[in-house]
């Protein structure tokens, strides 16, 4: 691990931090918002996610399978030297 890892480390926990206070100080105030917001974020990211799966299996491409009665496929004929 490097020196960019370890700062953008401490950057993502110090900014964690600085959320959880300010979320802390929406609740003791009683504010509505302190919990809209979060809630509103973590819905978009949920349907977002259930959105994402949904179009990947919408856009997957399926090989068709072949008959069942077709025989099958001849092995192919290996040289053997000799």
């Amino acid at each position: 691990m490097n020196d960019s890892s370890r700062t953008q480390g401490g950057l993502i926990c110090g900014g964690v931090a600085l959320l959880a206070l300010l979320f802390l100080a929406g609740l003791l105030r009683e504010s509505y918002w302190a919990l809209a917001i979060p809630l509103a974020i973590l819905t978009f990211f949920v349907l977002g996610l259930a959105f994402w799966v949904g179009w990947t299996i919408m856009t997957i491409r399926v090989e068709p399978e072949p008959p069942i009665d077709a025989p099958p496929p001849e092995p192919a004929p290996t040289e053997t030297s000799g």
